[in-house]
């Protein structure tokens, strides 16, 4: 005789751990070498000066600086030209 009752099968209790993208380091906002400044999924935010793209785009900076954000017109393949974001990052006053 069973101990429990009859029931069904729960099929979508999973889920997946979010994953915490975005920008990690504000505009103005100091860094060191190594430090990520936005974690993306595809490039929608460019890299500039003193910052380079990981390999999941990941933008990380590669100088101490000062986190500068800007906007940058881009030629697309099709010949259009949009507006992308650049992240730069420049040697901080001293």
């Amino acid at each position: 005789m069973a101990t429990t009752k009859a029931a069904g099968t729960a099929k979508n209790l999973n889920d997946s751990n979010p994953k915490y993208l975005g920008v990690k380091r504000a505009d103005g906002a100091s860094v060191s070498p190594g430090e990520i400044i936005v974690r993306q999924r595809g490039t929608k935010i460019m890299a500039g000066k003193n910052v380079a793209i990981a390999k999941d785009h990941t933008l990380f900076s590669l100088a101490t600086g000062i986190v500068k954000f800007a906007t940058k017109r881009k030629g697309n393949f099709d010949g259009k030209t949009s507006i992308r974001s650049v992240v730069s990052v420049t040697a901080a006053a001293k």
